[in-house]
C-alpha cells in the first residue's frame, strides 16, 4: 500500500541527506528529463477540484497538475477527460500519446462499471434497489471489464513502450463509522454495499495492472477516515452546483489523497 512505500522513501531520503548525497534541488531535478502524460477519466481530469475547464472538466488542481507543478517535468500533457471509458482512452487519448512519454498515469474503469448511474440510483432508491444495482455492476466488473482493461493497457504499452505507467485506483466513497449520514445522506447499508463494490473494482484493476506489468497504486489507505459523511471528507457528496462534482474528490482529496498515492508509487 502507499504508506509503506512512502515510509521507505522517507528513510532512503533521510539516509542520503545524512551523507550529503541528495538535496531537495537534486530530487526536483530528477524529473527534468521526464515527459509526463495523464490519461483517464474524471478522477484524473480533476473533477471536484477548483478551476475546472469547460473541455473535459480538467483542473490544474487535480493530482496530475499538482504533481507536474511540484516536480517540474520536461513536459506535461493532460489527455484525461471526464466521463471517459476504456473505449474513449483507446480512441481519443492514446492516439495523441507521444511515443517518447516517460511517465504515464491513469484512472480508468469506473465509468465502464456504471459508476455514476449506480451511485445515483443508490441515492434515490431503497436499500434493496441499491444492493441490486451494485450486484449488477459487480457482474459487469468481473465479467467484461478485465478484457477492456487488458486492451487499454496493451495499447498504452504499444504506443509508449518505454514509459513507466502508474494506474491509480478508486477510493471507498463513504465513511461507515456512523449510522447517520445527514438528512439527504445514504443509509449505512447503502454506503457499505457501495464501498464493497469499489473494493471489487479495485481488485479487478489491480490484477489486470499486474498482468500488464504496470504499477498499481491503491488510494484507499490515503482516503481512509475521509469518506463522505466523515468529519473531514476528501470527497464531495451529492452536489447540485456544479453537478459533476458529485461523488468526486475535493481539493483535499487530490492534494492529500491522490497526490501522495502517486508520489509513493514513484
Amino acid at each position: 500500500m502507499g504508506r509503506r512505500l512512502s515510509l521507505l522513501a522517507c528513510l532512503v531520503t533521510a539516509t542520503l541527506l545524512t551523507f550529503g548525497v541528495a538535496s531537495p534541488a537534486t530530487a526536483a531535478a530528477s524529473y527534468a528529463s521526464t515527459d509526463y502524460v495523464a490519461l483517464g477519466d474524471s478522477y484524473s481530469s480533476g473533477v471536484g477540484a477548483p478551476g475546472q475547464s469547460i473541455l473535459c472538466f480538467r483542473s490544474s488542481q487535480g493530482y496530475p497538475g499538482q504533481w507536474a507543478a511540484r516536480s517540474n517535468p520536461k513536459s506535461f500533457t493532460d489527455l484525461s477527460c471526464s466521463g471517459a471509458e476504456t473505449g474513449d482512452v483507446l480512441d481519443l487519448q492514446i492516439p495523441f500519446l507521444s511515443r517518447s512519454a516517460d511517465l504515464i498515469t491513469i484512472t480508468i474503469g469506473g465509468n465502464d462499471a456504471g459508476f455514476a448511474s449506480t451511485v445515483l440510483g443508490c441515492q434515490l432508491g431503497t436499500d434493496a434497489a441499491c444492493a441490486a444495482k451494485v450486484n449488477a455492476a459487480r457482474t459487469d466488473i468481473t465479467s467484461s471489464l478485465p478484457a477492456k482493461l487488458d486492451a487499454t493497457y496493451a495499447a498504452i504499452k504499444r504506443k509508449a513502450p518505454d514509459a513507466r505507467v502508474i494506474v491509480l485506483g478508486y477510493p471507498a466513497l463513504f465513511d461507515t463509522s456512523s449510522s447517520s449520514c445527514g438528512i439527504v445522506g445514504m443509509s449505512l447499508a447503502k454506503r457499505r454495499v457501495l464501498n464493497e463494490g469499489a473494493q471489487v473494482l479495485n481488485q479487478v484493476i489491480a490484477a489486470r495492472v499486474a498482468a500488464a506489468g504496470f504499477t498499481f497504486s491503491d488510494v484507499r489507505d490515503e482516503f481512509a477516515g475521509h469518506g463522505i459523511c466523515s468529519s473531514s471528507p476528501y470527497l464531495h457528496g451529492l452536489t447540485v452546483v456544479p453537478p459533476q462534482n458529485s461523488f468526486h474528490p475535493n481539493l483535499n482529496g487530490y492534494t492529500n489523497g491522490y497526490l501522495p498515492a502517486l508520489v509513493s508509487a514513484l
